[in-house]
């Protein structure tokens, strides 16, 4: 990617050529919407909207809850939803598209291959689409058989329905070429620390010094795992779990059974609060098992926090050898792995360098919308 992850992005090795400069009309499907207060997915959208809004585009971002008409030049466009997590995000998906064919946009930006069933519409249409897969959802515990089958029939349909096939990670971009013999574009997500004044988080949570987890609590983000190795230590400080869990109400059940003075489980929060954890954690830990390019810990390399994830290839992809791994099981390596960093000096500024080099959310900003007018021309 112009020298920044992995194997790189090149225009002209992904078919890219440079595009007609114009103003586009461009829409975001397939989120819960701006501004975000959910997951990844919603701080991207919020990202690349605001920064395409700036160089003159108009954007369009599909919300599924009530708000504003207009955030930070983003037209919210709110449309109702199924509840369940089988239903919800396919028909709000759905109603998006059935909308979008009446607003004449330029081009698409879907997110989620789950969402890609409504690609022939679109397609039919002959409106352009990129799509931004995501990772390998099929793989996640949470989901049945019916599930992973709908995941595996939006990866066949985003290669068949879109304009182009956009990954977050070197290593998902591999697996669609092997898979389905097509090149990806590969985008990384992005991740920019304003200099900004702290606020009150430490306070109103009364910590000071302590470890930060950060993710939804679903199986294969492994929150419990956590949990238990971090309760095997003596003396260490404070483990903050930030998320929430919409989905695993067993797991999240079981997970406020560990609450105490010690184990914190302040909710999901965003902007501001969520920055001022992010920068003073004395280690933050990442136990995803899939998944592509994890925002939160890109975010806390860019707060120049110590890190440590769990050894998989895109975890590793991202850190690199700026970070430290581990393995989840048994559950004596991830709970002797935090007491080692801790008694640690780690370099934090090599997390910082890296996250810098690598995931500027303009540079991110300037690629997709290359994808996009490649597309809409």
């Amino acid at each position: 990617m112009s020298g920044h992850v992995g194997t790189g992005f090149s225009p002209s090795r992904h078919g890219l050529k440079p595009a007609p400069t114009f103003p586009m009309k461009l829409a975001i499907l397939g989120t819960r919407g701006v501004p975000p207060a959910y997951g990844g997915f919603e701080t991207f959208a919020a990202e690349l909207g605001k920064r395409l809004v700036a160089r003159g585009h108009e954007v369009s971002v599909y919300c599924r809850a009530d708000g504003p008409a207009v955030w930070e030049g983003i037209h919210r466009i709110v449309l109702p939803s199924a509840g369940g997590k089988y239903f919800e995000t396919v028909s709000h998906t759905f109603l998006s598209a059935l909308d979008a064919l009446r607003r004449d946009f330029d081009a698409v930006l879907m997110c989620n291959a789950a969402n890609a069933f409504t690609l022939p519409l679109l397609r039919a249409a002959r409106i352009p689409v990129a799509i931004n897969v995501d990772g390998i959802e099929r793989k996640r515990r949470k989901w049945n058989a019916l599930g992973r089958a709908v995941y595996a029939i939006g990866e066949s349909f985003s290669v068949v329905f879109s304009d182009q096939v956009v990954a977050d990670a070197d290593v998902i971009a591999d697996y669609y070429r092997r898979q389905y013999g097509i090149e990806a574009v590969m985008i990384p997500y992005g991740a920019d620390f304003p200099q900004e004044a702290d606020t009150d988080i430490r306070e109103r949570l009364g910590i000071e010094d302590y470890i930060l987890y950060v993710s939804r609590f679903e199986p294969e983000n492994n929150p419990l795992e956590v949990v238990k190795a971090y309760e095997k230590l003596a003396d260490a400080p404070p483990l903050v779990m930030l998320g929430s869990g919409l989905y695993a109400p067993e797991l999240v059940g079981e997970l406020h059974r560990h609450a105490s003075p010690k184990v914190l489980f302040p909710g999901a929060l965003y902007g501001a609060d969520y920055r001022t954890l992010q920068r003073h954690a004395r280690l933050y830990i990442q136990a995803t098992e899939v998944g592509g390019t994890h925002p939160a810990m890109i975010e806390a390399m860019a707060s120049g926090g110590a890190v440590l994830a769990h050894d998989t290839p895109e975890n590793r992809e991202v850190g690199g050898d700026a970070v430290g791994y581990f393995r989840l099981r048994p559950i004596e390596t991830l709970s002797g792995m935090l007491r080692e960093w801790l008694e640690s000096v780690p370099d934090r500024e090599r997390t910082r360098q890296r996250a810098a080099e690598r995931y500027s959310w303009d540079v991110v900003t300037d690629r997709y919308e290359e994808v996009l007018r490649k597309v809409s021309s």
